[in-house]
């Protein structure tokens, strides 16, 4: 076991910029920049999130470092995310955390963006025993995961097309919601109800997911009743909502009950942006509660992207002593297992 261990990590997948010091497995800040100018597009687009990490990444560092109340020669490391995410914005924060490393004369250490959202469950208690399943959910991906350790992890189902966060952003942008869509539908869902309309949900063999379906018999039966009735979606918009966000959860729910099943494992997590919908985080507890799971739900503050998550998977390699060197590089897609 190493005497010390203070890290600097730092989070630049996509639209947030974020940077957090763990000590000694301790998150002793967690700083998180969101950028709002993708809202006017109705989605992120790749040139400006880069252009503004660069305008965050050093403002956000110096004050995550500054909560930690650590001078930067104080650090042992600097974790950063690698991938998988868009190559722009990874560039920055990978760039950022190499130069960082090189002045400072410390190792690195690389993060699997979406092992690092599971790990997340490890910043505070409770925390899930070894094995168990975390069903990872985000605008990029949507996996079963079975984890054996902090380090050993296998996806046993995945989405074949679209993800799940996806999918409720494009049923968002259907109605005529801004971006980003998620919250909106989990919020105008409260007040509807579930069982008004009914929407198809795909029969896919095994344990892997399929969005596709749903979106287009969404989009369909929108046009076709609007065609009607224009008025209808500003008329059923919490029955609309409800209604859709109800058939994506049942169709989480349903593999992740599958996997439960196989595997015969009861520690349950989710995990990833989405994670934090109030339908799906209810609805999970509500299927533990009557299956005898151990269900582990993240904190709102650690399921959307944030560096806390990236610090504290890279504390179990840093235990392990994995780290880089200085000719590592982003990488947009990235295997799992790495």
């Amino acid at each position: 076991m190493w005497r010390f261990m203070h890290i600097l990590a730092i989070e630049s997948s996509c639209d947030e910029t974020s940077a957090a010091v763990i000590s000694n497995g301790k998150i002793c800040s967690n700083v998180v920049s969101t950028q709002h100018i993708h809202q006017q597009y109705g989605g992120v687009v790749p040139e400006l999130a880069s252009r503004a990490h660069q305008q965050h990444i050093l403002p956000v560092v110096r004050e995550a470092l500054q909560q930690s109340k650590l001078a930067k020669t104080e650090l042992n490391a600097i974790a950063f995310t690698k991938g998988p995410g868009l190559l722009g914005s990874l560039l920055v924060g990978v760039s950022f955390a190499k130069a960082m490393a090189l002045a400072l004369k410390i190792p690195l250490i690389e993060v699997n963006h979406m092992q690092a959202h599971v790990l997340a469950h490890f910043i505070e208690d409770p925390k899930p025993p070894f094995p168990f399943l975390c069903l990872t959910v985000s605008g990029g991906h949507t996996q079963i995961v079975r984890v054996d350790s902090p380090t050993e992890m296998t996806i046993i189902g995945e989405t074949l097309d679209d993800a799940v966060g996806e999918a409720f952003d494009k049923g968002a942008k259907i109605l005529g919601l801004d971006y980003p869509g998620g919250p909106l539908i989990d919020k105008y869902a409260a007040q509807g109800n579930p069982g008004a309309f009914g929407f198809p949900i795909p029969e896919i063999p095994g344990l892997d997911f399929s969005f596709s379906g749903v979106k287009t018999a969404f989009l369909y039966f929108v046009q076709r009743e609007t065609a009607a009735n224009p008025g209808f979606v500003t008329e059923r918009l919490e029955d609309l909502c409800a209604g859709l966000q109800h058939t994506l959860i049942e169709i989480l729910l349903r593999k992740l009950r599958k996997a439960a099943r196989q595997t015969g494992i009861k520690a349950v997590a989710i995990a990833g942006g989405v994670s934090a919908n109030t339908g799906l985080r209810r609805s999970l507890q509500e299927t533990g509660d009557a299956l005898g799971w151990n269900v582990y739900i993240p904190k709102f503050e650690y399921c959307t992207d944030n560096a806390a998550m990236i610090a504290m998977a890279a504390s179990f390699k840093y235990e392990k002593g994995i780290f880089s060197d200085q000719r590592v590089s982003p990488a947009a897609r990235m295997d799992f297992s790495l």
